[in-house]
């Protein structure tokens, strides 16, 4: 009964987010939540997680990213809390599911927490996975153009060690977001498997900034 149960409010969270994300900024659309759950899922399984709490965490866990709402952080928990509570799910399981969205997101330099659980580590590794890779490089391109920012520009030079607000408000070009925030994705991972998915996607990044820089000098 329980799975059964389960099932329908994942189907019914489902049915929801990819009504609530239409219209949305390619990198951080119905696409990336799709991703990321399937990604998530994956992890739970090899990790021994929860997979029900984490699910319901990736499917949610961009319901109203800070970046698009004028940086609300309790927007996306509010929204989550209130479909789950329609769906008459247990209070516990609701708390979890805030926490974990409440904590996911990367916020510059800093990784702290204020809340930990293995399905926080599983759904975060998830997220921070499709930010790197040739999925990564796609995502970060879009958004750039979403943004109207430049491609790059060399006498701009990387930040590092951004506080949370400087990380949200940087008008950076593109290939600076890179070793601001995507090359220290792989340090960061929190799971065994995140970790060793992490590795290639990494050395995937290295090559393509590797070649961006051979072209953009002409030097290929």
């Amino acid at each position: 009964m329980d799975i059964e149960n389960n099932i329908r409010i994942t189907a019914a969270v489902t049915e929801f987010v990819r009504q609530w994300m239409h219209g949305s900024e390619g990198g951080h659309d119905w696409w990336h939540i799709h991703r990321v759950r399937v990604m998530a899922k994956r992890i739970a399984e090899e990790e021994h997680a929860d997979v029900f709490i984490v699910e319901l965490a990736a499917l949610l866990h961009d319901i109203s990213d800070p970046k698009f709402n004028g940086g609300d952080e309790n927007a996306g928990p509010k929204i989550a809390e209130e479909i789950l509570f329609s769906l008459n799910v247990d209070a516990e399981k609701i708390e979890h599911v805030k926490k974990i969205i409440q904590n996911v997101s990367f916020k510059g330099g800093s990784d702290k927490t204020f809340f930990k659980s293995k399905e926080l580590d599983v759904v975060q590794d998830a997220d921070r996975l499709d930010a790197i890779g040739a999925i990564g490089i796609a995502r970060a391109f879009n958004y750039g153009g979403f943004k109207n920012r430049e491609l790059y520009d060399p006498s701009v030079p990387p930040v590092m060690n951004m506080t949370k607000e400087e990380y949200r408000n940087s008008k950076g070009h593109t290939i600076n977001h890179f070793y601001e925030k995507l090359l220290l994705l792989k340090d960061l991972m929190k799971t065994e498997t995140g970790r060793r998915i992490a590795v290639e996607r990494h050395s995937y990044l290295l090559d393509y900034l590797d070649r961006f820089q051979k072209e953009w000098d002409g030097a290929e």
